[in-house]
């Protein structure tokens, strides 16, 4: 896996941001093609090299795995999503998170702090 380091406050902040963005240019979807996660963090504060870690929440674990072949990279799906869940749920997925799920899938809990700019 390549190396591209976050601390999981960069995560959190990092996950919401590019979430807003995708939101708001493509609307509410269970998951976003890989150019427009590229896309969205481009256009986030957040340093473009980090996009993988967007890719994690945002792509279906078929396109993640398809693109990072594509560009002759490895990286782990379900590590780094559950490495993101942590972030974004302070810890809280652990025990009871499917990371099978989509993100607008992910259980009944208040998400708002993280996701609040969308009405989940």
């Amino acid at each position: 896996m390549t190396s591209c380091a976050l601390a999981p406050t960069d995560k959190k902040a990092y996950g919401k941001a590019v979430g807003e963005i995708l939101v708001r240019k493509h609307g509410k979807r269970k998951y976003y093609s890989p150019q427009q996660v590229k896309q969205a963090s481009a256009q986030s504060r957040y340093n473009v090299d980090w996009d993988c870690w967007a890719m994690c929440l945002f792509t279906s674990p078929s396109d993640f795995n398809a693109y990072h072949a594509e560009i002759g990279e490895t990286c782990d799906y379900a590590a780094m999503r559950a490495e993101m869940t942590a972030a974004l749920t302070d810890g809280a997925s652990d025990a009871w998170f499917d990371f099978d799920l989509s993100w607008l899938e992910w259980p009944d809990i208040d998400l708002g702090s993280i996701f609040d700019f969308i009405d989940l």
